[in-house]
């Protein structure tokens, strides 16, 4: 158990408030391993969460707060929630899209990074968002990723999934896969990679598997085209781009490999022979981890100067306030962003001359 003057304060931001996010907020706190992990601290509206805790006939109450550093002072039943959105969210209804609750969702996660950036707080678990409902309410960004990047300031950033080792990941660390494109047309993939873009999300897996404590991660590439481009039947991105940014890694000491036909690279990785896995472009990555593992799955924000994790699922609007919804993706978001916090001093590799 860890001690609770070393407990993280981690920052639950609510999300959308039609949709899942209030409910596996509150199921996640009820577990023990959360309580035992880090102190948590609702960014959201108390009526919201309070709703939520209800619903699922869970003993909990929230307590309003307007000093983050109150947060740690409360024990036992009672959740901390700091209110850093407008009333008007409290009255939407659920199960659907409305500027309410996506300007709501914008504010609450826009605050939690400042704090975060003034050091208030450790890391930031992040519910999920609509992305309709976010531009409904004015904030025309494709999700959080590209928030948070803007909000902290950085241009060399990366999503990744992270699967913890477990029954379904062999390696002893688990498994990260970190999208070179994000959220792009696969049409414009092509001409959006680059050398240095690829060997900047090399970098960054083989940061973030030292963080969860992997000694000498191993990190394989993905290659762009069916069969790696077949010696060029198939393409000339392997080639002439992938392949100079893996050489370049391994010359500054990442046991870097690739690039790798994407569709046997995933087995692979998953039986344990590499670490983390650098894919061309989103459904490169994601299909293969949530086909095993949709649950488990964790969205990590590499690249910033704090700590952000979410689970992988969305706002899940159908099965949205019934009591349906399963906390396992929030729990294990939560697992690794305290991690993660506990692990911020971990240094990048050492780039050999």
């Amino acid at each position: 158990m860890t001690s609770v003057a070393t407990r993280p304060l981690i920052a639950l931001t609510m999300g959308d408030a039609a949709g899942i996010g209030p409910e596996v907020i509150i199921k996640s706190l009820q577990s023990p391993d959360v309580s035992d992990l880090l102190h948590p601290v609702i960014v959201g509206h108390p009526l919201v969460m309070q709703r939520a805790a209800d619903l699922v006939k869970a003993p909990i109450r929230i307590v309003p707060i307007t000093d983050l550093a109150a947060a740690r002072q409360l024990s036992g039943n009672e959740v901390p929630c700091w209110q850093t959105c407008a009333d008007d969210v409290a009255v939407v209804p659920a199960g659907g899209n409305d500027p309410r609750t996506g300007d709501a969702a914008y504010r609450c996660l826009v605050a939690a990074t400042q704090a975060a950036l003034r050091g208030e707080i450790d890391a930031i678990t992040t519910a999920p968002l609509s992305k309709a409902a976010l531009h409904a309410g004015g904030h025309h960004y494709p999700g959080h990723t590209e928030i948070l990047a803007e909000v902290c300031g950085v241009q060399d950033f990366g999503m990744m999934l992270f699967l913890p080792s477990g029954s379904v990941v062999r390696g002893p660390s688990g498994l990260g896969v970190v999208h070179t494109t994000l959220h792009t047309s696969i049409r414009s993939v092509p001409e959006l990679l680059t050398t240095d873009a690829i060997a900047e999300k090399i970098h960054l897996m083989d940061h973030f598997m030292r963080q969860v404590e992997c000694a000498s991660p191993r990190v394989a590439v993905c290659a762009l085209n069916p069969h790696a481009g077949e010696d060029g039947l198939f393409g000339d991105e392997e080639a002439r781009i992938i392949r100079p940014a893996v050489e370049r890694c391994c010359r500054e000491g990442i046991r870097a490999t690739g690039p790798l036909p994407a569709d046997t690279l995933m087995r692979r990785a998953v039986l344990g022979e590499f670490d983390g896995v650098v894919a061309m472009y989103h459904d490169q990555g994601h299909i293969a981890l949530k086909l095993i593992a949709f649950d488990r799955a964790v969205n990590v924000t590499l690249g910033l100067p704090i700590v952000r994790t979410s689970p992988s699922h969305g706002t899940a609007f159908d099965i949205a306030w019934q009591n349906r919804a399963s906390p396992e993706g929030m729990l294990e978001a939560l697992r690794v962003a305290a991690l993660l916090a506990r692990n911020r001093s971990v240094a990048p590799a050492k780039v050999h001359a």
